[in-house]
């Protein structure tokens, strides 16, 4: 179930004295929660059939007809590297509009929209070469939630995702 929190729209200006605050829309990959700029989101729909492209990479689930509007699904658990993805009920794609481009982006999961203060996100940390942390904005703090918060346009236009050509078509 999506669940809003009330927070004034993103990019408004803020009362003085107050941070400005940007919405992300949460949702679950395994364990763990990550959140991307709700201005990106066009639509949530659960998980349907795709039809396969041959010679793909595997995060690259195929495409769905949405609207006449022939749409790239990527499965972000394959993507990321974060275990065997399962698919069934509960399964939900994200369709996102990035660059003017749609694509939809399969998850485990989808919590709510939460309002964060420039003060609630702190930076990723540092680990060195080993892993790319580039596509990262910061985790996102809210109560006892930590939040991964992701650059939706760095992660899709990344090398290792190849998914930026599919995009610039």
């Amino acid at each position: 179930m999506l669940h809003t929190t009330a927070a004034a729209p993103t990019g408004a200006r803020a009362p003085a004295g107050h941070d400005i605050v940007t919405e992300f829309l949460a949702f679950s990959m395994g364990e763990e929660e990550y959140g991307l700029d709700i201005l990106k989101v066009q639509e949530i729909r659960g998980y349907e059939a795709v039809t396969h492209i041959a010679n793909a990479p595997d995060f690259f689930k195929g495409v769905i007809n949405l609207r006449g509007v022939i749409v790239p699904v990527v499965d972000m658990r394959i993507m990321l590297t974060l275990g065997t993805p399962t698919y069934d009920a509960f399964t939900i794609v994200i369709v996102l509009n990035i660059g003017g481009k749609v694509v939809g982006m399969v998850v485990d999961g989808v919590s709510d929209v939460i309002s964060l203060s420039h003060n609630d996100i702190r930076p990723a940390p540092e680990v060195g070469g080993a892993v790319d942390t580039g596509y990262l904005i910061g985790l996102g703090t809210l109560a006892e939630r930590m939040v991964i918060l992701v650059d939706i346009d760095k992660l899709m236009a990344s090398p290792g995702v190849g998914i930026a050509g599919v995009l610039a078509s």
